[in-house]
């Protein structure tokens, strides 16, 4: 869980990084306001398409990483299953075991 907080935290400190960047990047920049809008848009378009583009990766990893999990869980459950029959004919062959050596035996006719 505290990976999941930790990459979410990235995800933002890398986008507002970037935008910071950009934007100390254009005012420093010597260009005109015409020029400075257009380098921004033109900014704005890919940082917008990475996001996605970022978003989507993620997306699919996560989804990858949820149908691994939920395979795992049925192969653990099938695997305790087997288990439980396991146990529970061994607990009746020693039952079967008990009962026989605890049967009375008759005694000797004298």
């Amino acid at each position: 869980m505290a990976e999941k907080d930790n990459f979410g935290s990235f995800l933002i400190g890398f986008l507002v990084g970037g935008l910071a960047g950009a934007v100390v990047a254009l005012l420093y920049a010597p260009a005109s306001g015409e020029e400075t809008r257009t380098v921004i848009k033109d900014k704005t378009i890919e940082l917008k398409d990475k996001t996605v583009e970022t978003l989507d990766e993620t997306y699919k990893k996560a989804t990858l990483a949820a149908n691994d999990a939920v395979s795992k869980a049925q192969d653990l459950i099938k695997q305790a299953k087997a288990k439980e029959q396991e146990l529970a004919h061994k607990g009746q062959v020693v039952l079967e075991a008990v009962k026989e050596t605890a049967k009375p035996t008759k005694p000797a006719a004298e």
